[in-house]
């Protein structure tokens, strides 16, 4: 009879084999990087609304608003950004900025009405930038107060909606990596965000996998309005999958990818914002039970740790088996290690 070992390295190798072969793909960054992807030329460029929700974002919005209003979009664009109930400078920034020359036609800000029972705060501003957009716009874009974008950002995502029919382009921005924390969990947040979200799976019509970065989603407002508006996801702690999902259930096409072009400019000095940052969202994947809290502890132990452990065995086939786990273990993690650059840090 297998020993103890024999059997938790042979799951162990399962496992790897599965996620690394058998998981659209997550890792292999490359194919869903934008970065590299070409913008098509189009012979009309859609009407572009962007929804920028803020809330005491005074020491980033200057940047972020400056980002949008730079961009080298050659259609019509409008910018509303929603002043979440701020209690620093948000909206006076906001509205400097908004005055400077070349923003002064395409940028408004708006207040946030009271927040309505039953909703987050960020999706009642996101519903107060699309009640304000009085001309219809052919796709909204919503984005945050802590991003910068590229000149190019807006011009590539609707160029791949419109040449892909895609109800729902979002982007995965660049978290920073430069602390000790940062550089050690930031790049793994974003290889087990890739796990439960492959982009692959994401794009395929057939597969149930939804999923969307909420720091940049282009969407159409018929796909919007199809999938019950901002409304049907209102109380939702992780909008930007529910989002997705929502829109995808109701036939709508997704695609989501990455992209180094767009920067997050929010700093994770300490290892406990990190955790706070993951803590926020994978109690409620887990719908708040403790007892699958536990089975998800025991999983990842038995995915990341055993097999490292059991290397250490003294019988053959227990390490070899171990060994190769292992192994894919680390060539599937490098693309994302390389896309964050560390080896140049």
């Amino acid at each position: 009879m297998p020993s103890l070992a024999i059997i938790l390295a042979g799951i162990c190798l399962a496992i790897w084999i599965v996620l690394t072969f058998f998981r659209g793909s997550f890792w292999q960054l490359r194919e869903f990087d934008d970065d590299i992807a070409p913008s098509v030329p189009l012979g009309k460029w859609p009407l572009v609304t962007a929804v920028l929700p803020a809330r005491n974002e005074a020491e980033t919005i200057g940047r972020t608003l400056g980002s949008l209003v730079a961009q080298d979009y050659p259609g019509e664009f409008r910018i509303f950004v929603v002043d979440d109930h701020s209690e620093d400078e948000t909206a006076a920034l906001a509205q400097n900025a908004a005055e400077r020359p070349g923003a002064r036609e395409r940028v408004a800000v708006i207040p946030a009405a009271p927040l309505q029972p039953g909703w987050t705060g960020k999706l009642w501003a996101l519903e107060q930038g699309i009640e304000a957009a009085t001309a219809a716009p052919d796709y909204f874009w919503f984005t945050d107060a802590d991003i910068t974008h590229a000149p190019d950002t807006l011009r590539k995502l609707v160029s791949r909606a419109e040449s892909q029919k895609l109800d729902l382009v979002s982007l995965m921005v660049l978290l920073q990596a430069k602390t000790l924390p940062e550089r050690l969990l930031i790049p793994a947040f974003l290889y087990f965000f890739l796990k439960l979200y492959p982009p692959r799976s994401i794009a395929d019509p057939k597969a149930g996998t939804a999923g969307a970065a909420g720091g940049c989603i282009l969407l159409r407002p018929s796909a919007l309005e199809r999938s019950g508006g901002i409304a049907a996801v209102r109380n939702e702690v992780i909008d930007d999958c529910s989002l997705a999902r929502a829109v995808k259930r109701t036939g709508g096409t997704i695609w989501m990818g990455l992209t180094r072009k767009s920067v997050s400019l929010r700093a994770y000095g300490t290892f406990a914002e990190i955790r706070d940052l993951i803590a926020r969202t994978a109690f409620t994947q887990l719908r708040y039970s403790a007892l699958l809290l536990f089975g998800a502890v025991l999983g990842m132990a038995l995915t990341y740790f055993v097999p490292v452990i059991l290397v250490f065995d003294t019988q053959p086939l227990v390490w070899r088996m171990s060994f190769v786990a292992w192994a894919l273990m680390t060539v599937t993690y490098l693309p994302t290690e390389r896309f964050y650059r560390l080896e140049q840090i």
